[in-house]
């Protein structure tokens, strides 16, 4: 992110500012429009041995500013930053073994799905995510020509956050605003209701879920569960969270049916959104980075100790800063 706002987001609550991060390369794949009321059919499934097959790992810098130099394929699964376990599970982590001086930067993973997509049911099942002070783990999805294509962040949390954050950044051509008539149709908190963004004003629209065991330590305590995101252009954005003993008999048998799975936590209408024209093309995006514009900007108003780029030079911080992912799917 550029510097003007590295200094311009200090100023702001720390659950007000989920960071942007632009990324362009893309696959098209044509969709129909499906409604919330139908049964969803597979159409990707990444699991087990052939996950990565499917994903590109991300080498270029990092947009937010952060703390991480992200690793290639082969470096990423030499370092053991991105392996398959004998049980099938992805793990996606942070080096916690190097020795790292404050404020330098530590070995990460970040993949970009091969596909991309124009609606869908959006499915992550994962038994641990990142935790930890300086950490911002985040489950995303993103458009061409950022923010025109937009960002769709379905999970995404920093420091010591207890519930997770989810948002929608759109650009500023076509209308997008969380209908704030509509609270009855979700059981998340809204922070912000704009969802325009721009180069130095990127906090976008998000609502931050009800529930403790929707993000890090809660989530992970709960032996993890399900995320999910039903874009639908007809009628809008909704986002649930399942903790692993709530997980719908549905999804598990592959057969979603979003109709039975009550409330979402998060709902952007598309009567205040205009869904198709800034939703486009958008590939999956599973990362991890450190401090950076957000966790950083926000760190000392976190609870964690010292300073962030501190923390950086603690190994042992990180040892748990990992996804561990039983699957990830798209149904249409």
């Amino acid at each position: 992110m550029r510097s003007f706002y590295r200094l311009f987001l200090a100023a702001f609550p720390l659950i007000t500012l989920a960071g942007a991060r632009s990324y362009s390369r893309h696959r098209p794949i044509a969709v129909g429009r499906r409604s919330i009321y139908g049964t969803y059919t597979i159409q990707d499934y990444y699991q087990g041995k052939d996950f990565f097959n499917d994903w590109d790992f991300y080498t270029g810098s990092d947009p937010t500013g952060g703390n991480v130099v992200y690793q290639n394929k082969s470096a990423a699964q030499s370092e053991r930053l991105a392996y398959v376990n004998s049980d099938g599970t992805t793990v996606l982590a942070v080096d916690s073994t190097s020795t790292v001086a404050a404020g330098g930067d530590r070995d990460a993973v970040r993949i970009t799905s091969q596909n991309s997509y124009n609606g869908g049911l959006f499915i992550m099942d994962a038994s641990k995510m990142p935790v930890g002070c300086s950490t911002w783990p985040s489950f995303w999805t993103v458009g061409p020509n950022w923010p025109y294509g937009g960002e769709i962040d379905i999970v995404e949390g920093i420091n010591d956050q207890a519930k997770n954050q989810m948002t929608l950044h759109s650009g500023t051509n076509h209308s997008c605003t969380i209908d704030t008539d509509d609270t009855d149709e979700f059981t998340g908190s809204i922070l912000s209701s704009n969802c325009y963004s721009t180069e130095t004003s990127d906090s976008g629209c998000s609502i931050m879920d009800s529930s403790s065991t929707s993000f890090a330590y809660g989530f992970n305590n709960a032996g993890g569960g399900v995320f999910a995101l039903l874009w639908d252009n007809s009628t809008g954005m909704s986002m649930w969270h399942f903790a692993r003993a709530n997980i719908p008999d549905d999804l598990t048998a592959r057969v979603p049916k979003p109709s039975n799975w009550g409330t979402p936590s998060g709902f952007w209408s598309a009567k205040t959104c205009d869904i198709t024209d800034n939703f486009y093309d958008h590939q999956m995006v599973i990362d991890t980075t450190i401090c950076g514009n957000w966790a950083g900007g926000a760190y000392s108003q976190s609870g964690c100790p010292g300073t962030c780029t501190d923390m950086v030079a603690n190994a042992s911080n990180y040892v748990d800063a990992k996804w561990v992912i039983n699957y990830v799917a798209v149904y249409q």
